[in-house]
């Protein structure tokens, strides 16, 4: 096995098992995987910067058993940054790593840490998310065409609050949509919206949709779920690998690249290996850029439930929302 050494931003990181294969189909190496990682790091580090990082490690590639990381390990360096952050379930700080830099990223690629799960909020207060995400997740037949249609559903909702959304591939099987907020909130607030609109959705969807986490009634549906947005849970970070067949990569979008796949029915053109979303940054830049700075508020449903006497939160977000419009094909 292949090993080596580099010095990053005085930072001194040895290399090993560079010819490793981690994605046997695609004969993708460590090599390959700390070279993805390098060249997409002005991309992805403002993504990852302050925030508690959860890795899915697969140190015998993708066809091996991968573990979740969320403590630091014992052997790190002591240049990569860390968080203590309380865990109530286990009744002891657990100590995140923040990569904040290059030579963390490039550590972290080196332990095969293929896939890289932030959290929503800062490491600085944790209670306090700066996004709201939905994660549509087809269950077969359906595919990520059908996810772009909830997408849309939800951009209407959204359009209507004067809210601005965000699309990305989860590099996975579906779309991930994402709505920055940046101002002081709360995960009550964020969750209870979030289901709000799922069961609002599945009201008025429910050949197409699906809120209930039960695999058994997903068949040929999207599930929008809503429960990431919780401070217990992460969500694959834009620009990670992710550990499926090929190296793709969860992408960020334009609304109009949704469109057009929806148009031609064609998931094959939300799907992006690592190459491809190298490319994609150096042409277009990150597109994922305002989720970091864009300043937005929700409406709090979950008071105007309360203040009606407890009523069903989907009845408040539906007398708040217009029926959602299906795009025409």
């Amino acid at each position: 096995m292949v090993d080596s050494a580099v010095d990053i931003q005085g930072r001194h990181i040895k290399l090993s098992n560079l010819d490793k294969v981690m994605y046997p189909a695609a004969s993708f190496t460590k090599k390959d995987v700390i070279d993805y990682y390098a060249r997409i790091a002005p991309a992805i580090i403002p993504h990852l910067h302050g925030r508690a990082l959860t890795r899915k490690r697969y140190p015998d590639g993708v066809e091996g058993e991968p573990f979740f990381e969320k403590n630091a390990p014992m052997h790190r360096p002591d240049w990569v940054k860390t968080a203590a952050i309380w865990s109530h379930g286990n009744r002891r700080n657990v100590h995140y790593v923040l990569a904040d830099d290059l030579a963390t990223l490039i550590w972290l690629a080196n332990l095969a840490a293929l896939e890289l799960h932030p959290s929503l909020a800062l490491a600085e207060d944790v209670t306090c998310p700066t996004e709201m995400v939905f994660d549509l997740d087809p269950g077969p037949p359906a595919n990520i065409v059908h996810c772009c249609q909830v997408a849309f559903w939800l951009r209407d909702i959204f359009d209507h609050f004067g809210l601005q959304s965000f699309p990305k591939t989860s590099g996975s099987k579906g779309l991930q949509i994402y709505v920055p907020l940046n101002t002081p909130t709360s995960y009550d607030i964020t969750k209870t919206f979030a289901h709000a609109l799922a069961q609002l959705l599945e009201q008025e969807h429910p050949k197409e949709v699906v809120s209930d986490m039960k695999k058994a009634v997903r068949t040929g549906k999207v599930f929008v779920d809503w429960s990431q947005n919780d401070e217990h849970k992460t969500t694959v970070a834009v620009y990670s690998l992710r550990a499926r067949e090929k190296p793709t990569v969860s992408t960020p979008l334009t609304w109009e690249e949704v469109e057009r796949a929806y148009k031609k029915k064609d998931p094959r053109l939300l799907v992006f290996e690592s190459k491809d979303t190298i490319a994609r940054f150096d042409k277009m830049g990150d597109l994922f850029e305002p989720v970091l700075e864009l300043k937005q508020k929700l409406p709090d449903v979950r008071k105007s439930a309360a203040a009606a006497g407890g009523i069903d939160i989907a009845a408040q977000a539906e007398e708040a929302v217009p029926a959602p419009k299906k795009k025409k094909k």
